[in-house]
């Protein structure tokens, strides 16, 4: 699926909405709301449709994702191996994440991924450069840049959430892991709702609005601080961080 989906991008004028689209002959793109849905694609009528009411770069995703549903459908090898292999609720879930691979593989093509890793290397950087260039979220982003990372890192986007009641002790906004993955072959995660220390180079990065690369800690919700090599991004209402792993902590593990 990544290859078929790297293949149509390859061919395309460019990846802005209107080029996404040169390739679908006879299909159409329409916006419009859709309620909780984000898009569809009805090949009977040849038309994609999008929700006009989500977010630019949802609708960019989704319009990648949908494109993918097309170029499944019209792969008769890859769609027999499917139903060769899943059948049911199974199916359609499998080919869920296959089109996702696919939208990821159009909007983000490996020369893009290993520029932004030669340039900036597994850094929080290299995941803020990234969403920005391929016009994606930072959670696309951030599980695209961590599967192509072969160096030790674990990726995060920490952005400052609402906690508990503000009357109560402890309540208040702090600094929190929106959402993390980490490299092949790392074992450690992040848990959402992990919170940031005000101390911690992410939350000096976002109340200074200025990046940060020092030695210091992956902070675990258990309390547990693993040292780490930390790169912070500020980048608007929220901080891309990498966390690169060193010999010593890992030994510790």
């Amino acid at each position: 699926m990544r290859d078929l989906a790297a293949g149509y991008g390859a061919a395309l004028p460019g990846l802005d909405t209107h080029s996404l689209m040169a390739g679908l002959d006879g299909v159409q793109l329409t916006f419009m709301p859709m309620g909780d849905r984000d898009g569809a694609y009805d090949p009977e009528h040849q038309v994609i449709l999008i929700n006009s009411k989500v977010r630019p770069e949802r609708q960019r995703f989704t319009l990648a994702h949908e494109i993918s549903h097309a170029l499944l459908l019209g792969d008769d090898d890859l769609l027999s191996d499917l139903h060769d292999e899943f059948e049911g609720d199974r199916l359609e879930q499998v080919i869920e994440t296959l089109c996702n691979v696919g939208a990821a593989a159009l909007l983000m093509p490996r020369p893009l991924i290993e520029e932004m890793l030669s340039r900036f290397g597994p850094t929080g950087r290299a995941l803020g450069e990234l969403a920005r260039r391929a016009d994606v979220s930072a959670s696309t982003a951030l599980y695209t840049l961590a599967e192509h990372t072969t160096a030790p890192v674990l990726y995060a986007v920490c952005a400052v959430t609402r906690q508990g009641d503000d009357d109560e002790e402890g309540g208040g906004k702090a600094l929190t892991v929106r959402v993390s993955s980490a490299a092949p072959g790392v074992k450690y995660s992040l848990r959402v709702g992990t919170p940031i220390p005000d101390d911690h180079p992410a939350a000096v990065a976002l109340d200074t609005r200025l990046p940060i690369a020092a030695d210091s800690f992956i902070p675990f919700r258990s309390g547990r601080k693993m040292p780490a090599h930390v790169d912070a991004f500020p980048d608007r209402h929220r901080v891309m961080v990498s966390f690169g792993l060193r010999e010593k902590g890992r030994d510790e593990a």
